[in-house]
């Protein structure tokens, strides 16, 4: 079940959308195969993307996402860098600044499917360097993982529903303390 919550305002919500394209809790995953990739990419505007991919292109989509979300969780690993850094040295441009002055990281235009993946990764750098993308999170619920902008005041949450991941982890919480005291007491 996802949350109800409103999408990331501007280029976060295409991040956001990417990484929820897998929805763990249900067991379903948009780019799970090439049919079900190509119509993601089609109901997104991105049909010359959909026609261009190829079963190579999706693996690199696939790894792209995860490496995507695990940088959002905050994973440093070298293998999250790399999958980011090897995307945006083959799907960006260099800098450039639009004729209003903003500063933009055009894709580099070598394919529909690179442009597609320099769009998000332009859309992350940009959103990281303004200070904004820390509002987009990765729900703890290990078995989760979806993907949301916090909302919150305090920028303090962690739950993508309090009423469903938050509440099976207070429920685990309470189970759990509740078998340490049975133990202390029979022990």
């Amino acid at each position: 079940m996802e949350p109800a919550r409103p999408p990331a305002p501007g280029a976060l919500a295409l991040i956001e959308d990417f990484c929820n394209s897998a929805r763990f809790l249900r067991g379903e995953d948009d780019l799970a195969t090439l049919p079900g990739a190509r119509a993601w990419l089609r109901t997104r505007g991105r049909r010359g993307a959909a026609r261009a991919l190829d079963d190579e292109g999706l693996a690199d989509l696939l790894g792209l996402r995860e490496a995507i979300r695990s940088h959002l969780a905050g994973d440093a690993s070298a293998a999250a860098r790399a999958t980011l850094n090897a995307h945006a040295g083959a799907t960006l441009g260099p800098p450039r600044w639009t004729t209003s002055g903003g500063p933009q990281l055009p894709p580099s235009g070598a394919s529909e499917v690179g442009d597609f993946v320099g769009g998000l990764l332009a859309a992350l750098a940009v959103e990281e360097l303004a200070g904004r993308r820390e509002r987009l999170k990765v729900c703890q619920a290990p078995e989760c993982g979806w993907v949301f902008y916090d909302r919150s005041p305090g920028n303090n949450g962690v739950w993508c529903s309090m009423s469903v991941c938050g509440a099976r982890h207070k429920m685990r919480a309470y189970r759990d303390r509740r078998a340490d005291a049975a133990g202390r007491v029979r022990g």
